[in-house]
């Protein structure tokens, strides 16, 4: 719409629409001038009724009628120019009320959207903040995750080392169950020797009987020899114990740290799904690791079944040789016939 429209052509269409026989109003004027803004028109329509009012006090355009009659007239112009202000005033008063309402409800709309700009942004700033919770708290996981890799890495470790310690234990076990049939043939060597050296005591000498001494000696060394190795195997057994009860506590700080991230994993799961997959195959790793430690534990128990029954063979080994070396008492010499 065109903006500053000059006041003559405005004035001409006030007279035009006068002329009609009609009120001039700015919609008329406006109608009759085909452009003009409201504003524009309404204030040059205003400064048109002023000059109207003063026209009509004069007398120029009536100069060929008599005085009294112009003076008539022109009170019969100032009161209907008195009542067209009248009802202008009134019908400016109705414009002003709805321009005020509008104003009002402009500014009613205008603190409605400060009002959602301002939950907008707090919404904004809430959501910033979440955003950064989560962020932190993904990153946390990660890291504690990263933790956990490493530990079942050290897990693994040490299970490998268990298992090469097994290992060594069942070489060891392996020795001793060899040594332990040497020891056993020579205690049978040694008995049937006894028993032949009971047999022809009576015809053996004072040197014999000394010989039989140096073997029985001999045989107790070799027994005592047996019996230091049995406890070196007891006791590398005892070792892996400890580190079989050690890896078990391991294993329970782990299961009860890797309980601890599944809860911390179960409040986080809006926070990305990569993070549930993580925990999900450490919780895996975590269930082998457990199996494999059983297996170890479970190997271990065997282990000290067979050194336990190895002990008692020893022990009876030992038993029966002590009974037979005992059978000679070389206290009493058998006289020479």
């Amino acid at each position: 719409m065109a903006v500053g429209v000059p006041e003559n052509d405005v004035f001409a269409a006030a007279d035009a629409v006068l002329a009609r026989g009609e009120r001039p109003t700015v919609e008329r004027v406006r109608l009759e001038l085909g452009r003009g803004s409201p504003a524009r028109v309404g204030a040059l329509l205003d400064q048109w009724w002023e000059q109207l009012a003063g026209r009509l006090r004069g007398e120029t355009r009536l100069p060929g009628l008599p005085a009294e009659v112009a003076q008539a007239f022109v009170a019969i112009w100032q009161q209907a120019s008195t009542l067209a202000q009248a009802v202008v005033e009134q019908s400016l008063a109705g414009q002003r009320q709805v321009l005020a309402d509008e104003r009002e409800q402009l500014a009613a709309l205008e603190a409605r959207a400060r009002l959602e700009a301002a939950q907008a942004r707090q919404q904004t700033v809430e959501a910033q903040a979440a955003r950064q919770v989560a962020e932190t708290r993904l990153a946390d996981l990660e890291l504690l995750l990263a933790q956990r890799l490493v530990q079942i890495d050290d897990l693994r470790q040490q299970r490998e080392e268990l298992l090469g310690q097994r290992d060594e234990a069942r070489e060891l076990l392996r020795e001793a169950h060899q040594q332990l049939q040497v020891s056993r043939q020579q205690a049978d060597q040694a008995r049937e020797e006894q028993q032949r050296y009971t047999r022809d005591v009576e015809d053996r000498s004072y040197r014999e009987i000394d010989r039989a001494r140096g073997e029985s000696k001999a045989l107790a060394t070799q027994l005592k020899e047996a019996n230091g190795r049995l406890q070196a195997v007891q006791q590398l057994l005892q070792s892996g114990q400890t580190e079989l009860a050690e890896a078990r506590e391991q294993r329970a700080t782990a299961q009860a740290q890797a309980q601890a991230l599944g809860d911390q994993l179960v409040l986080a799961r809006q926070a990305g799904a990569e993070a549930s997959e993580r925990c999900l195959g450490l919780q895996q790793q975590l269930h082998c690791t457990q199996g494999e430690l059983a297996g170890v534990r479970e190997q271990a128990a065997a282990a000290q079944a067979r050194a336990q029954t190895l002990n008692e063979q020893l022990m009876a080994t030992v038993s029966s040789t002590t009974v037979t070396v005992r059978s000679p008492r070389p206290g009493k010499t058998p006289k020479p016939r």
